[in-house]
C-alpha cells in the first residue's frame, strides 16, 4: 500500500503520556509516520522550527514560552492540535484545529488526523461524485472486482469501468489507499470499518 508521509511533533511534559500517544500512533497503517518528542516547553519554539512538522500535537498547559498564535504565525501550514490529558476550559481548545483526549480510541484517532491531514485537499476538489460514483467508491475499497460491481450494482462492466475512469479524472486518485481516505474524510465509510479496508489494500 502507498503510505501518506505525515510528520508529526508531540509536544508534552510527562513522558508516560508521550510514549503512549507516540505507540498508539506507531499502529496508524494510513501513515507512514516521523514523530518528534518535545519535553521541555523551552524548547518548543526551535524544535518546531528545524522539524517542520504537518501536525502539532501539545498539551495547553505546555505553551508556555510561545503562543500558539505566535507558532501558527511563524509555520502557518502546521495543524494543531490540543491534547487533553486533564480538566480545560473548552474555550481554549477553539484555537486549536482539533483536540484528542487520552481516553480517544485508536479508531478515534485515526479518525481526527485522517481529516486533520486531508480535508484541506478534499476541499480543494469542488467537483463532487454523483451518487452512483460514490456507490463504486465504496465497492472498490471494499476489494471488488469491476464484475462483482456491475453485479452488485445492476450495472453492466462498461458502465463501471466509466464511473471508475470519472472518479479518478474527478478527484485525480489513483490507488484504493487514496480512495480509502476520500471515503474517510467524506463519511462514505463508518471509521470502524478503518482497519478491514486498509487490511484488504495491497501492499
Amino acid at each position: 500500500m502507498s503510505h501518506v508521509s505525515v510528520k508529526i511533533t508531540l509536544a508534552d511534559s510527562s513522558a508516560v503520556i508521550r510514549r503512549g500517544l507516540l505507540a498508539m500512533l506507531k499502529r496508524l497503517e494510513t501513515f507512514r509516520l516521523k514523530v518528534f518528542e518535545i519535553s521541555d516547553p523551552e524548547q518548543l519554539k526551535s524544535s518546531i522550527a528545524w522539524q517542520n512538522p504537518d501536525v502539532l500535537i501539545i498539551n495547553p498547559v505546555f505553551l508556555s514560552a510561545i503562543s500558539l498564535q505566535q507558532i501558527k504565525k511563524e509555520a502557518p501550514q502546521i495543524k494543531c492540535v490540543a491534547l487533553q490529558n486533564s480538566f480545560i476550559d473548552s474555550a481554549v481548545f477553539k484555537a486549536y484545529d482539533e483536540v484528542i483526549s487520552i481516553y480517544d480510541g485508536e479508531e478515534q484517532i485515526t479518525g481526527k488526523i485522517i481529516k486533520l491531514v486531508h480535508a484541506p485537499e478534499e476541499e480543494k476538489r469542488r467537483e463532487s461524485l454523483s451518487a452512483r460514483e460514490k456507490e463504486v467508491v465504496v465497492c472498490v475499497i471494499k476489494g471488488m472486482t469491476n464484475k462483482q460491481i456491475a453485479d452488485n450494482l445492476c450495472l453492466s462492466t462498461h458502465t463501471v469501468i466509466t464511473h471508475r475512469r470519472n472518479i479518478s479524472a474527478k478527484l485525480q486518485i489513483h490507488s484504493t489507499a487514496g480512495l480509502i481516505i476520500y471515503a474517510i474524510v467524506n463519511k462514505l465509510v463508518e471509521l470502524d470499518d478503518i482497519k478491514t479496508l486498509v487490511a484488504d489494500v495491497d501492499a
